[in-house]
C-alpha cells in the first residue's frame, strides 16, 4: 500500500448512510464532514444536541447539499443507546456504515448511568451495545462496514475481568488502555462472527495516531486543572497532527475498496503517530480469540445485548437479562 492516501481517493458516497458516534468535534466531525461532502447521508450520533446542531451547520456551510442529521446518543447510558437504536430501526433502513468513534480518555474515576467505570463503559460497552442493537440494519445492507476507533494506547492494555468497574483500584491511563484493547478485541471478534455466519458485512479497526482534539484536555478539565489544560494544549500544538489528518485512518477503513475485515489502519509515520494511513498490526493480545470470547460473553451479560447474526431484517436486536 502506498502511504499517500488522502480524501481525494474516496469514491462517490451517494446512497450510503453513515452513523458516526461522537461526530460533533474532532475526528468524528472531520469524518462526517468528508463523507457528507462525498454525498453520503450522515447521522451525527452525539451526546449534546446543541453541539451536534452546530456541527451540522458547519457541514452544511461547507457542503450546502449535504444530507446530515443529528440524533442524541449518550454511550454512557444504555437506555439512551436503546432509544437511539429504536429510532433508527423504526425507519427500516439498512445501515451500510457504522463508525464507532466516540470516546473518553484518561478521566478521573467516574461511573456511567448503569454503574460501569466510565472509560470502559463508554468506549467499549456503549459501542458493543449500539452495534448489537443495530445489527439487523447492518446485515440488511450489502457490503456493510463497522469501523471501531481504537488507539495506540491499547498496546499496554490488559483486560482486568476482576476489576472492570475500577473499585479494586483505578489508574486512569491503565483504564484507558484497557478500553482501547477492548475495542480491538471486539472489532476482531465481530469479524470472526461475520465470517462464520457468511455475512457480507465486515468489521475493522483504526487509530488516529496523535491528533490534536478535545480528547487530551477533557481529563484535566474534569480535574479542574487549568495548568493541565494548558499543558495538554501546548503538547497538542507541538506534536499533534490535525484532526483532519487523524480522521484519515477512519475514512480509509470506512471507504477504501482495499480495506478488509479485521484490518487495523493507522498513520504510517513516526511510529504510527502521524501521516497517511496504512495497514498495521496491533498487539498480540488483541488477536487472542479466547480473550475476545471471554470479553464478548461478559459484555453481553453487562449490557443485556445479544448478537443475532441470522437475520437480515431491519428490526430490533434481541436483549436479555
Amino acid at each position: 500500500m502506498a502511504h499517500t492516501w488522502d480524501t481525494s481517493a474516496i469514491s462517490d458516497q451517494r446512497g450510503r448512510l453513515a452513523v458516526i458516534t461522537g461526530a460533533s468535534s474532532g475526528i468524528g466531525y472531520e469524518a462526517a464532514l468528508t463523507l457528507a461532502g462525498k454525498g453520503a447521508r450522515v447521522i451525527l450520533a452525539v451526546r449534546s444536541e446543541e453541539r451536534g446542531a452546530d456541527a451540522a451547520g458547519r457541514i452544511h456551510a461547507a457542503h450546502p447539499q449535504a444530507q446530515v442529521e443529528v440524533l442524541p446518543l449518550d454511550l454512557a447510558d444504555l437506555s439512551s443507546v436503546r432509544r437511539f437504536a429504536e429510532e433508527l430501526l423504526g425507519r427500516r433502513t439498512p445501515l451500510p456504515l457504522l463508525i464507532n468513534n466516540a470516546g473518553v480518555m484518561a478521566l478521573p474515576y467516574r461511573r456511567t448511568v448503569d454503574g460501569f467505570e466510565l472509560q470502559f463503559g463508554t468506549n467499549h460497552l456503549g459501542h458493543f451495545a449500539l452495534t448489537g442493537l443495530l445489527l439487523s440494519a447492518i446485515l440488511a445492507a450489502p457490503q456493510a462496514r463497522v469501523v471501531t476507533v481504537s488507539s495506540g494506547a491499547h498496546m499496554s492494555g490488559r483486560i482486568a475481568f476482576d476489576n472492570l468497574d475500577g473499585t479494586r483500584g483505578y489508574q486512569r491511563w491503565v483504564a484507558y488502555a484497557q478500553s482501547k484493547l477492548a475495542n480491538l478485541l471486539f472489532a476482531y471478534e465481530l469479524q470472526r462472527r461475520f465470517a462464520a455466519a457468511g455475512a457480507g458485512a465486515i468489521s475493522l479497526a483504526c487509530h488516529p495516531g496523535y491528533a490534536s482534539t478535545e480528547l487530551q484536555t477533557a481529563g484535566p478539565r474534569m480535574d479542574g486543572s487549568a495548568l493541565g489544560v494548558r499543558l495538554a494544549q501546548t503538547v497538542n500544538r507541538l506534536f499533534g497532527q490535525s484532526a483532519a489528518m487523524g480522521a484519515l485512518p477512519t475514512l480509509y477503513a470506512a471507504t477504501a475498496p482495499e480495506a478488509y475485515g479485521a484490518d487495523y489502519i493507522g498513520p504510517m509515520e513516526l511510529g504510527g503517530m502521524r501521516g497517511a494511513p496504512g495497514r498495521q498490526l496491533s498487539s498480540a493480545r488483541s488477536y487472542d480469540p479466547a480473550l475476545a470470547q471471554q470479553l464478548w460473553e461478559v459484555s453481553e451479560r453487562l449490557t443485556g445485548v445479544h448478537y443475532d447474526l441470522t437475520t437480515t431484517r431491519v428490526d430490533t436486536a434481541q436483549t436479555h437479562g
